[in-house]
């Protein structure tokens, strides 16, 4: 699912360049009087946006994926909240990964991003939407539409989508956009670029054969630039099984379960379609999973352990994708291994991470109010302004008022007016909810 790969890297190569300059020259001369070094100052985050940390690699993709899980709890974001995200979006329909100034008209300098514009148009589907005089005229209905025709507009000639708008292709960024397209009644193997290619015909040529010594049924994120080799990549493997079964990550969980197989169509046919190879990255991600119960994260370049470390993030993702395959058994020992460690990473991450331990709660119907222990849902919520509406089971009041002993008034009157009338009442509460 999410291209938290690239923005780690962003935050990897600004951290490096950030010691680079203190050890360049950066520290007081050795005869100076020593002088406590001023605090940095706090990022400063606007009214509306989710989380407390620097937004500019990650505003919008932050903001949406709250957006998303909220919407799968039942919950209703702030309306300020809706409106920061909107006034993110440029006059061309597309956004970039946060823009500091937004009452700014975007220019030619502003840097797009598709996997920004591809999850706020999700995001963005799932909230309500103003009154209006006609049908999609409303603010919130035009975003979408302007975010879905820039995507189609800046597609590569492959029929994937790189990063940014012309960027090579790769299996995240059309995976997300392919998702995004779905989710918002768009048919992705429609829609065909200039070269007359469409977005699955590039997801397949990042697709790893079931006959290969490493990785089969794997997505790579891009065939390396100098051999065209195929790289197995948990977190690219785990966006394409979405995207290739036409779902977005606010999917349930498909029934009834299926085993998980790698499987080569017989020649003449030998390419597989989107789907068949879908179910082979879930395959592959079934594997990788069984071994230790989450996916790793390579070390960063120059980092000072080698040791792989576990991936909470892609671990996350690949449950999402393994539920939507209909392989939830498969993915049954990362959720309890999420269930048992994500909760510190969660709270050390922000808004994005609460909202992907949801969304892969909410994919295999795990409990996201008591998962290990911990309520993921007002966790999300607390990160972010007071939601316009929550469901009733999370109000601390109803709770109280459910909990109280003793005799109820109004349940007596109403027994009283039943009894007197001989009419016997239904009272039936509704919570709403936008589960898929």
């Amino acid at each position: 699912m999410t291209t938290v790969r690239v923005r780690r890297v962003r935050h990897g190569a600004a951290a490096l360049a950030a010691a680079a300059v203190l050890l360049s020259g950066g520290s007081p001369a050795a005869h100076a009087a020593p002088s406590p070094a001023p605090s940095p100052a706090p990022p400063s985050i606007p009214a509306g946006l989710y989380g407390t940390k620097d937004p500019t690699y990650d505003g919008v993709w932050r903001q949406s994926l709250a957006f998303m899980a909220q919407q799968v709890a039942g919950v209703e974001p702030n309306r300020t909240s809706v409106d920061w995200l909107l006034k993110q979006q440029c006059d061309s329909g597309g956004f970039a990964s946060y823009r500091p100034a937004p009452a700014r008209t975007c220019d030619p300098k502003t840097l797009l991003d598709t996997n920004a514009t591809a999850v706020a148009v999700q995001a963005l589907s799932g909230v309500d939407k103003p009154e209006a005089a006609e049908p999609g005229t409303d603010p919130v209905s035009k975003a979408m539409d302007a975010g879905a025709a820039w995507l189609k507009g800046v597609q590569n000639k492959d029929g994937g989508w790189g990063y940014n708008p012309g960027a090579p292709s790769d299996a995240n960024s059309t995976s997300i956009v392919v998702s995004a397209l779905a989710a918002t009644g768009h048919r992705p193997g429609d829609i065909t670029s200039s070269g007359g290619k469409t977005p699955y015909d590039a997801l397949l040529g990042f697709a790893i054969p079931c006959d290969a010594k490493e990785g089969a049924g794997a997505f790579a994120y891009q065939p390396d630039p100098g051999t065209g080799a195929l790289v197995p990549n948990g977190d690219a493997t785990a966006a394409a099984v979405l995207a290739g079964l036409g779902k977005d990550l606010q999917t349930r969980g498909a029934k009834p379960s299926q085993p998980p197989t790698c499987e080569t169509p017989a020649k003449p046919a030998a390419t597989p379609t989107a789907e068949r190879a879908a179910r082979n990255g879930a395959a592959y991600l079934a594997r990788a999973l069984a071994r230790t119960g989450h996916l790793d994260l390579p070390p960063m370049p120059g980092a000072v352990t080698t040791a792989p470390q576990p991936d909470f993030g892609n671990t996350a993702d690949a449950v999402i994708a393994l539920g939507a395959a209909g392989h939830g058994d498969k993915a049954a020992g990362a959720l309890e291994w999420l269930k048992k460690n994500s909760a510190a990473w969660a709270e050390q991450n922000g808004p994005a991470a609460w909202a992907q331990l949801i969304l892969a709660a909410h994919t295999v119907g795990a409990d996201v109010r008591d998962f290990g222990g911990v309520d993921l849902v007002r966790q999300l919520n607390a990160t972010g302004p007071a939601p316009a509406s929550v469901p009733l089971e999370e109000k601390p009041e109803q709770r109280e008022t459910e909990e109280e002993p003793g005799f109820n008034v109004w349940l007596a009157v109403a027994v009283f007016l039943v009894a007197g009338l001989g009419i016997g009442f239904l009272l039936s509460g509704r919570k709403r909810s936008r589960q898929r």
